[in-house]
């Protein structure tokens, strides 16, 4: 099978000046922003952007400005020559691989931050900033979706959503898209995402690709490489619980509290460590668009949860559609 090498672009202005010379020939642009290391589940975020652009543009960056200094940054995995070698084993590939190394530098007039020593809390000592501020990049703007990143992931990474906003707003700005791809394993981030677009006005279709599994259920992560093959077993309670829980509830089992408690309950047996900021548990059954808790399922929501694996921190998430009226 012919294979395709896709042009790799580290420099953000040819990246921009690439993208502007394709739409000027009438031609459109998915984007699939990664971190690379990439498995199936990131494969099938470009074959579903390959079905609404003529172009594909897959980002790998690891961006610091979502990790808080004390978080997996630095041991974050990577594999660039195995990601174009996946990339390019797609029937019909990719165009451009755009691998900036770092898009908070800005050159000369570049300042550094003095962090006044302290590392991991703002110049205030009032909270925990990112591994930008950490490092004195000397980067200020930041983009908040304020009531979307609230709550759930939110809670126990507090710069994390903060951090995904900008950077994914910095990537459009670079390689104005038409079409953007983003994984449904990621709930929260994806709705973020589509929000931030709306309220801002980006010309971008956001679209939501389905979660993607192994064959044992798990759902496809970078971090899966880090669990031990016993730590792997444990893992497969989120998918089987959050299953059960769906089917309960299409049962007429909707009571959130004790479908919550089923799922905390069985990873909890299973060796898992249900994730936990001060006492709010990191498993949640949400409305699908506002993200808001819901007591009882009487419309479409999500039951998302978030676990530890040993080290490892693992989220997955199940849509229920259920109405008034279905049960």
């Amino acid at each position: 099978m012919a294979t395709k090498e896709p042009l790799v672009i580290t420099d953000k202005h040819e990246m921009r000046k690439w993208s502007r010379a394709m739409k000027s020939q009438g031609k459109t642009i998915g984007f699939v922003p990664t971190m690379g290391y990439l498995h199936q589940g990131h494969i099938s975020l470009v074959r579903e952007a390959q079905h609404h652009s003529d172009l594909i543009v897959v980002s790998i960056y690891v961006n610091p400005g979502q990790f808080s200094p004390t978080e997996d940054l630095s041991t974050y995995p990577s594999n660039f020559r195995g990601d174009i070698e996946q990339l390019m084993a797609i029937p019909g590939g990719v165009d451009v691989v755009f691998h900036p190394h770092n898009l908070y530098h800005y050159g000369p007039t570049n300042q550094s931050v003095d962090s006044g020593g302290d590392k991991g809390l703002d110049r205030k000592g009032t909270g925990v900033v990112s591994c930008v501020e950490d490092s004195g990049f000397g980067h200020e703007t930041w983009v908040r979706v304020e009531n979307l990143e609230k709550g759930m992931c939110g809670e126990s990474r507090p710069v994390f959503f903060r951090g995904v906003a900008t950077i994914v707003t910095k990537l459009f700005n670079i390689v104005e898209p038409d079409f953007a791809v983003f994984g449904k394993k990621d709930y929260q981030q994806w709705r973020l995402i589509q929000r931030m677009v709306r309220d801002l006005d980006f010309s971008i279709k956001v679209i939501g690709s389905e979660i993607v599994r192994d064959d044992d259920g798990l759902a496809m992560s970078s971090r899966n490489v880090h669990l031990s093959p016993e730590q792997r077993k444990q893992a497969l309670s989120i998918n089987k619980s959050l299953s059960r829980a769906r089917i309960a509830a299409e049962k007429g089992h909707v009571n959130c509290k004790e479908l919550i408690d089923m799922v905390i309950k069985a990873i909890h047996e299973a060796g898992g460590k249900v994730d936990y900021a001060e006492v709010t548990p990191k498993i949640k059954i949400v409305d699908q668009e506002s993200l808001k808790d819901v007591e009882e399922i009487t419309s479409p929501v999500v039951f998302c949860v978030a676990a530890w694996f040993g080290k490892v921190r693992l989220i997955d998430n199940m849509e229920i559609f259920i109405r008034n009226g279905d049960l």
